[in-house]
């Protein structure tokens, strides 16, 4: 039939098909634009966009990031699997009868331990911080287990980016090609991004990775998505400045809501990188940290509006953006529930004790008036309401104390003491030790130290418990080393264990605990707790404790308790003392260390030098860097 024969309605369908097709060739960015300009259409929309090699990549970075966890899920649920047949066979053996479980059952085990699951990037050095003077520091230096996944997640970045068609003979399509790329992968990676940030992160639990370590990949990840915002920006600034100048940029960055929100966006990312440089970090955390946040949601908006005012309507990657937002809206949420639950029930709210301790330190005991169960090893966010009310600072545990209601029938649980306390009608109170410092610290020092009183009582807040993800319940032998006020990890897992091990319900059959302190009166930071433990029944048949005086006033205060507590003046010879330690082992063997970042690395040093034996030696690294 000739065209001009065609009915009306033949005709009016044949110019929808056609008018759908250019639409979603459009789209698609796969259609030539049209006209005789060369640079114009390349600033707009989709044209020139590789959006079906975009997918591909997408989909790419969702399998690497999800083929990585679940290869450590796997290897933690064999881990947990492992500890537990190791904990219920030698928990009614003795030390001597352990011999199964103290010498390895993979001959290739130590070596990986030694050369890259606890290896540091070179040489010696992982967690003490580079300092260039007293005041600006650097950071720290990954571990090669860390190294590695970066340079997996890097490399996938790098090449996902370059992976262009770089022969195409007009430039400014290749801007555009380049545009869409980088902005793909700069919301692709803030999904991650958001999600490892987040305190209560189910990650942290699934696979028993710290906190810390996600802070490491969020950082890195922050860093990447700065570049690429960079890239994007600057990719679609070329093709505009050719095709008008910057009188074009200036104009459309005025009228043009697309445009100033990514714009600004962009400016915000750029401002936001500036103020995570360690030095600056470091240097104003708290003033970081606040406006960190009010950045951080003015991205999420101008992000937001990027992809809902574009000029073919909604961009692709709208649901990505939508699902960061969501994620970060239901952690907070989640976070001021748990925070008001905590801490408020009808007995009242939760009130902070405060008492200052020699050597410039705090003694924190949070009275909760609710009960709160505690896992050895976590740590917490306080908040204090006449100190800083707007800023909140994780430290870990180190006491836990339930008090049941006189009134209450006794129906639930048993207290370590063996009385039966009832959950709902009990409240918990748990301490800390806060060394001063600067900044927050400091001001929890001088409030404690103000009218000369011994203890003073302030409203308080904690969130949490976080961490505690470490059992050292199907250990034979524990090595506890501890600097200063990392004693508050280390000493949350005695009381624990030593009633466990009357119990019959642990492997643990030896525990020693090395405590590096600068002055004797250091010991009054923890003497309440420590008494408590000493006076546990069949603690001198479990627990052995070194303390390493560094700098004694009066060697003769440096006096041995007994053989199962022994002071010493000056710094502990690290290596040995470990290598004595694997010498006696008995069972499977763990090291943990929480201080500064030198003596951090010393102990991992030492651990990873008696890795050469053919005996079961872990260890485990409690830290926190910010």
């Amino acid at each position: 039939m000739d065209t001009d024969r065609r009915s009306p309605a033949a005709f009016a369908e044949l110019v929808a098909t056609a008018t759908l097709k250019a639409r979603a060739d459009h789209a698609a960015g796969t259609e030539e634009p049209t006209g005789t300009s060369t640079i114009a259409p390349y600033a707009t929309a989709l044209w020139g966009v590789n959006q079906s090699a975009n997918l591909v990549f997408v989909d790419a970075m969702w399998w690497i990031l999800g083929i990585m966890a679940l290869i450590i899920l796997a290897i933690r649920l064999t881990e947990i699997g492992w500890m537990y047949i190791r904990q219920v066979t030698a928990m009614n053996s003795t030390g001597v009868q352990q011999n199964y479980w103290k010498f390895t059952q993979w001959s290739w085990l130590p070596s990986l331990k030694k050369n890259l699951l606890y290896a540091p990037f070179w040489k010696k050095r992982h967690n003490r911080e580079i300092k260039l003077s007293e005041a600006v520091n650097m950071g720290t230096v990954p571990s090669r287990l860390h190294s590695l996944f970066l340079f997996v997640l890097l490399g996938s970045n790098l090449f996902a980016m370059f992976w262009l068609h770089w022969r195409t003979e007009n430039m400014y399509k290749l801007c555009a090609e380049i545009r869409g790329r980088s902005g793909t992968l700069a919301l692709v990676n803030m999904v991650p991004l958001i999600f490892l940030a987040a305190r209560n992160n189910p990650l942290i639990a699934w696979l028993k990775i710290s906190f810390d370590t996600y802070n490491l990949v969020h950082r890195w990840l922050g860093r990447l998505v700065v570049i690429e915002s960079l890239i994007h920006t600057i990719a679609w600034a070329i093709v505009q400045v050719a095709d008008g100048g910057w009188s074009s940029v200036r104009e459309r960055i005025d009228t043009d809501l697309f445009i100033s929100s990514g714009v600004v966006g962009t400016v915000c990312l750029v401002f936001l990188m500036i103020l995570s440089f360690s030095p600056l970090r470091h240097a104003f955390y708290e003033t970081f940290l606040n406006v960190h946040i009010i950045l951080a949601f003015t991205i999420f908006i101008c992000t937001l509006l990027h992809c809902l005012v574009s000029e073919i309507g909604h961009l692709p990657q709208l649901p990505w953006i939508v699902a960061i937002m969501i994620l970060w809206f239901i952690e907070r949420v989640w976070r001021m529930i748990t925070l008001a639950y905590l801490n408020w029930s009808s007995k009242g709210y939760t009130e902070a004790v405060i008492e200052a301790m020699p050597g410039e330190t705090t003694r924190v005991t949070m009275h909760l008036p609710r009960y709160l169960d505690v896992k050895p090893g976590s740590h917490a966010y306080l908040r204090f309401k006449d100190i800083s009310p707007w800023e909140c600072h994780p430290f870990s545990i180190a006491w836990v104390q339930h008090t049941a209601d006189a009134k209450a029938l006794p129906t639930h649980e048993k207290e370590s003491s063996g009385a039966i306390i009832d959950k709902r009608r009990a409240t918990t109170s748990v301490s800390f030790v806060v060394g001063a410092q600067t900044g927050f610290t400091r001001k929890l020092f001088n409030r404690a130290t103000k009218g000369g009183k011994a203890s003073v009582s302030l409203r308080a807040a904690m969130e949490g418990p976080y961490g505690g993800h470490h059992s050292l319940d199907s250990y034979g032998h524990v090595v506890l080393f501890a600097g200063a006020t990392g004693i508050t990890h280390q000493i949350s897992y005695l009381r624990p264990m030593i009633e466990a091990f009357n119990r019959g319900t642990i492997a643990t059959r030896r525990i020693t605990l090395i405590w590096i302190i600068r002055e004797y009166e250091a010991l009054e930071w923890v003497r309440p707790w420590m008494d408590a433990i000493l006076r546990l029944p069949n603690r001198k048949e479990i627990l052995n404790i070194q303390l390493f005086v560094t700098r004694p006033r009066n060697p003769r205060e440096i006096v041995s308790v007994s053989s199962t507590v022994q002071l010493f003046p000056g710094r502990p010879n690290i290596p040995m003392l470990l290598r004595k330690e694997v010498r006696e082992q008995q069972g499977a063997m763990c090291v943990t260390v929480c201080g500064a970042g030198a003596l951090a690395d010393d102990v991992r040093s030492a651990t990873r030098d008696v890795l050469d034996e053919d005996t079961v030696i872990d260890f485990i690294e409690e830290s926190f860097t910010w």
